[in-house]
This record gives C-alpha cells, sequence and structure tokens, in this order.
C-alpha cells in the first residue's frame, strides 16, 4: 500500500527526494469524449543521489507511457493503490544514468471524471451553443488534471500548448503567447515564468469574450454577461494599485478576471494572470466586488508566499483577508474595514456553531492526516486568521507599524512555501529589532485550540447601529399592535448593510413567518438581485419554516453551486424534517450539474455519505 508523504499528509509526493522544477503541458480538448488527452514533459532535479525513483501524484488518470525525452528510452513505473481522496501515487523508475537533472515525458489522458474539471453541455451555458469545461484544482485536484507533485510545497514555472475547437477560446493561469488556427482547430499557447504550485494550474475553454477593464486587466466571459462584468469590475486598477502601495510591485503581469458559468462552486479562485469568479458577484452595484479585491490581495499572500501544506491554510486565507480589508479601506475608509471584520467575526461564529465548538477542523492550524482538505474547508482559516493578524497589529502599535513588518514578510518569503512556525519566527525576530513585545501571545490558544479565537479585537460598530437598530426594532416588534415599519427603512442602508441586518437576525431566534410576511410587503426581499441579501432571506425564510418560499430556496440552490450558499441552505432543509426529503431529491437530481467538490460535501451535510 502506497504512504503518504511524511512532509504533506494529502500528498504521496517525495519532492525532497526528487523535485519537479518545471512542466511543458499538452492537451487537446475533446467535449465528445469529456477528457484532455496529451502529456507532461516534467523537469526533475535528483536532490538525494542515492534515490532511484520520482514519486507523483495521480488521481484516475489513464497512463500511455513514460520515458526520457532526450533518449527516448521507457520508463517503468507503477501505478499504487487507489485512494477515494488521495488518488494513488505514482512511482517511475528513474534511468540509472540520470544526472543530476533530466526531462521525463508522460504520456496520457483525464478521465471523464476527472475530478478538477466540469463539462458543461451547450445547454448548460449562456450561450446555449458551445460547449464549456473549466478547472477548479485546490486543494488536491490537479493530480486529477496531471501527473505532478500535488503539494503546495513544490513550485515550478508551467508553459502550455492546447488545442480545441476554433469556435472557442483557451485561457489559463498563465500569461497568452499566441496561437495559430489551423482550419476547425486551434493551438493556444501559454507561460508562467513565475513558479507556482500545481493548485494554480488552472484551465478554462468556452466561448469567451473580453473587455479591457483597465491598463492590465480584461473581464473575460460568454458574451451575455460581458457587459454587466465590465461593470461590475470597473475598479479594479484601483484594487491593484491600493495593494502593490501595502505589498509591493505587482509581479504577474496580467491580472484578467473570468466569469464563470454559475456553477463554478466558489466565490473567486486566485489562479495567477487569471483570476476565476462566481456569476453571483454580478449585483449590479458593484457590492459584491470585494471578493476582487480578496483575489487581487492572493496575488502576493497565497499565489507568492505559500502555505507549505494545507494544515497551514490561514497563511493564505487569514492574510488574504487581511490584506483585501485593507484595500476596501484604502478605497472606502477605515470604518467599512471594520464593518468588514465585524461581518466576518458574524460569518466564523456561525460556522463554529454549525461545526461544533470542540470540532478538531476549527483548529487555525489542524491535523489533517487522513483529512480530505475539502472536508476541512470553512470560514476558519479566513476569518480566524484575519483576527490574528488584527490582534497582533493592534499588540505592536497599529496599522503604521505593522504595515512595513507585512511588506517585510512578503519580501523575505516571496517565491518560497513556509509553515506557520517560520512567520512566527520572522515576526518575533523582526519586532524583537524594533522592541516591540509579543510575549502576551498564546499561540497554542490561537492555533491548536478549536472553536472561536481566545480574543476578539476591538471592531468600530459605526455602521452597524443603524443594522443593529432595525433588527432590534424587527425582534421586539409586538405583533397585536400596529406595525411601526415603512418601505423607506432600507432607503438609507446600502446593500452591504441590509446584508449586515439580515446577518443579525439570523442570529436571533426564528421570527414568526407573519414578520417575515410583512418585511416581503414592504421591502420586496424575494426581487432582490443580489445574491448575498437573497441567501440570507431565504435562510430566514427556511428557518422560519416558511413553506411557501421553499420552492425559491430550492432554485436558488441549482441555479448557482457557490458552496457558501448552497451547503447552508440544503443543512437548513434537512433540519426542517418535512422538507428534508425534497432537499435530498433536488439534491439528487442535480448533482451530476455540480462540480465536484460541491457534490461532495453536499452529499455529506445531507448525510447521504459518511
Amino acid at each position: 500500500m502506497s504512504r503518504l508523504s511524511p512532509q504533506d499528509p494529502n500528498s504521496y509526493s517525495r519532492p525532497d527526494q526528487v523535485v519537479v522544477s518545471g512542466i511543458h503541458i499538452t492537451w487537446t480538448v475533446d467535449f465528445t469524449q469529456k477528457v484532455l488527452r496529451g502529456a507532461a514533459l516534467l523537469t526533475v532535479d535528483r536532490k538525494q543521489n542515492n534515490v532511484s525513483h520520482l514519486i507523483l501524484d495521480t488521481r484516475e488518470l489513464d497512463i500511455k507511457s513514460v520515458k526520457v525525452e532526450e533518449t527516448g528510452q521507457v520508463l517503468t513505473y507503477i501505478l499504487g493503490e487507489h485512494h477515494p481522496n488521495f488518488g494513488s501515487s505514482f512511482t517511475i523508475t528513474l534511468p540509472s544514468d540520470t544526472k543530476e537533472q533530466c526531462k521525463i515525458q508522460i504520456e496520457y489522458e483525464t478521465s471523464p471524471g476527472c475530478s478538477a474539471l466540469q463539462w458543461l453541455s451547450p445547454e448548460q451555458t449562456a450561450g446555449k451553443k458551445q460547449p464549456y469545461v473549466f478547472s477548479q484544482c485546490e486543494a488536491i485536484h490537479a493530480r486529477s488534471l496531471l501527473p505532478c507533485q500535488d503539494t503546495p510545497s513544490v513550485k515550478m514555472p508551467y508553459t502550455a500548448e492546447v488545442k480545441a475547437s476554433s469556435d472557442l477560446v483557451v485561457l489559463m493561469s498563465a500569461l497568452r503567447d499566441g496561437q495559430n488556427e489551423e482550419g476547425a482547430i486551434t493551438t493556444f499557447r501559454f507561460r508562467q515564468p513565475i513558479p507556482i504550485p500545481s493548485y494554480l494550474i488552472a484551465l478554462a475553454v468556452g466561448a469567451l469574450e473580453s473587455r479591457k477593464v483597465g491598463p492590465r486587466s480584461l473581464v473575460w466571459s460568454e458574451k451575455e454577461v460581458v457587459e454587466k462584468a465590465e461593470f461590475e469590475f470597473a475598479e479594479t486598477e484601483q484594487m491593484l494599485k491600493a495593494a502593490e502601495e501595502l505589498c509591493g510591485p505587482y509581479v504577474w503581469g496580467q491580472y484578467d478576471l473570468l466569469i464563470l458559468p454559475p456553477s463554478f462552486p466558489y466565490g473567486g479562485m486566485e489562479n495567477p494572470c487569471l483570476t476565476f469568479v462566481t456569476p453571483t458577484l454580478l449585483a449590479g452595484d458593484r457590492s459584491l466586488a470585494d471578493v476582487v479585491a480578496h483575489e487581487i490581495s492572493h496575488s502576493w499572500t497565497g499565489n507568492l508566499v505559500t502555505n507549505c501544506q494545507w494544515e497551514h491554510f490561514w497563511l493564505n486565507e487569514g492574510f488574504t483577508k487581511f490584506v483585501e480589508r485593507k484595500i476596501v479601506s484604502k478605497l472606502h475608509g477605515e470604518t467599512t474595514r471594520h464593518f468588514s471584520a465585524l461581518s466576518g467575526w458574524k460569518d466564523l461564529a456561525g460556522c463554529i456553531r454549525t461545526r461544533g465548538e470542540d470540532d478538531p477542523l476549527t483548529c487555525l492550524v489542524p491535523d489533517l492526516t487522513g483529512v480530505d482538505p475539502d472536508d476541512a474547508f470553512s470560514t476558519v482559516p479566513y476569518e480566524k486568521g484575519h483576527a490574528l493578524l488584527w490582534h497582533l497589529e493592534t499588540l505592536v502599535g497599529g496599522p503604521s507599524e505593522f504595515e512595513p513588518f507585512l511588506r517585510a514578510y512578503l519580501d523575505k518569503f516571496k517565491y518560497q512555501s513556509i509553515t506557520s512556525e517560520t512567520f512566527r519566527s520572522f515576526l518575533l525576530e523582526y519586532y524583537n529589532e524594533c522592541g516591540a513585545t509579543l510575549a502576551s501571545v498564546d499561540w497554542k490558544a490561537w492555533w491548536h485550540t478549536p472553536g472561536m479565537p481566545p480574543i476578539k479585537p476591538k471592531f468600530d460598530d459605526t455602521l452597524t447601529v443603524a443594522c443593529s437598530d432595525l433588527c432590534r426594532r424587527w425582534v421586539e416588534w409586538q405583533l397585536d399592535t400596529e406595525c411601526p415599519f415603512t418601505a423607506k427603512d432600507l432607503a438609507s442602508l446600502s446593500s452591504n448593510q441590509v446584508r449586515e441586518w439580515l446577518a443579525q437576525l439570523l442570529e436571533e431566534d426564528p421570527l414568526p413567518v407573519s414578520k417575515l410576511q410583512k418585511m416581503e410587503e414592504l421591502y420586496s426581499m424575494s426581487g432582490h438581485q443580489n445574491s448575498e441579501i437573497r441567501f440570507r432571506w431565504l435562510r430566514l425564510a427556511i428557518q422560519a419554516h416558511w413553506t411557501e418560499q421553499v420552492d425559491d430556496a430550492l432554485k436558488f440552490v441549482t441555479e448557482q453551486g457557490r458552496m457558501k450558499f448552497v451547503r447552508p441552505i440544503y443543512r437548513d432543509l434537512y433540519q426542517w424534517e418535512e422538507m428534508r426529503a425534497r432537499a435530498i431529491t433536488t439534491y439528487e437530481s442535480n448533482k451530476d450539474s455540480m462540480m465536484h467538490v460541491a457534490a461532495y460535501v453536499v452529499a455529506k451535510d445531507l448525510k447521504l455519505k459518511e
């Protein structure tokens, strides 16, 4: 039986022995068979002289041949036993005369069930005429896309050539490097000169168009939504400049955005040069564009300085949430940063209530031995990590003292993958020289204790006062008295304040259906296009057991696949015993149109698998 690596509990690879230092990918996109067919040319460097094998990660790849590129020598290999979460080890016997470096060509094709890819028929796209495929490799799905050392501790540059129908456009997480059309087939070329981990390799193929939204940014999507996207993300360059002021130069060249079909399971994915985002951000008023600030921040925190394995995921997401809110502060004021942080704290509390305060996966640095990182994914690394950084900033004297450290940290560890301990050591060294004290920080409580953080930072609640007041008035209103509310109640609130008001109501005991009916009458809540508002409104309705709203809730979880929205609503419906069967039936009929990771976790939420 294959053993997982002692360096990374979620990978078979042993980069400490032989490491992949570069990849050239050649693919032909086959929509009929739903496979990518081609080869991966791996540049491998021997790290230990007495090692005779290269160990890679795979998942359900059909390996055709393995050979040395230079000589054509065929190499023997062994595919290990398949594990449902971690795939199979792929052990290649290196040629006996291998020097420090060689290139190994692996011909293969993906499986139709490749967990990194979602294949859409024309009917599932906005245009209804052309098929579409897109990838999501984070956390450990790159191994189903290509044979690789699928651990974030390994970074390498890559190049690619991808053949697809000339009716389609191919994009990757790399700089576009030209294309050649030969009749019905076009070859698209890409290069990513900056070393990246395997989870940041990304592909999208569809009937795509672009609009320019800045000097280094295009927004891509199907033509049916490209103008909406152009409007929604017009502030991209301002966000990039704000991020550069904080973090240093943007090194990736291009920063494009791709608005994916609705089944994309995340708000965004920080693929270098080409951020993937959900169409649920298209609110029409730019109120949800903070997700783009988050993905821009990843250009430094995550993509440039990376967690060395998934137990240290907070180094990616906690830092990114922290920088995102710094960008928001620069663009919209410091009270907006505090308002966002308060909302995040509320989300964290809700997440921990759902998981349980003793759930070991609510530790900031959890033990993932034998655990699929998809099972550990939650708000915790984002918001608990953010709270720690906010606390540290307060201890050292505020933003003017902490922001120089942030920039020094990013400069020190750029192009590297690190552990939490590496961060702590640098932090203590930096502030020891500056004379600041961090002796009061209880690292064990922050990193290794489940539940809420040991300390709640002091957040300015200026922008939440109106939300809290409206929430309190609705909770306290006695139904046998005259209604004190009017249709103008929400007029002075921003979209994000309406979202906060609903979030506060969700923390209260369920409201009577008659109160929600009055809200609908006055505020037309069901008509909101903002997905965050619609999501919280539907949750309020379900928790009140408002039967007439169940159809809308089930429509919402099938018309888009963003896990942030889909999972809580399915869980709420599961808790409502009379609606449990409808929720399960809806999931069963829709799961084949969901991306692998979303279908996998919702099945667990509905108790359909362990």
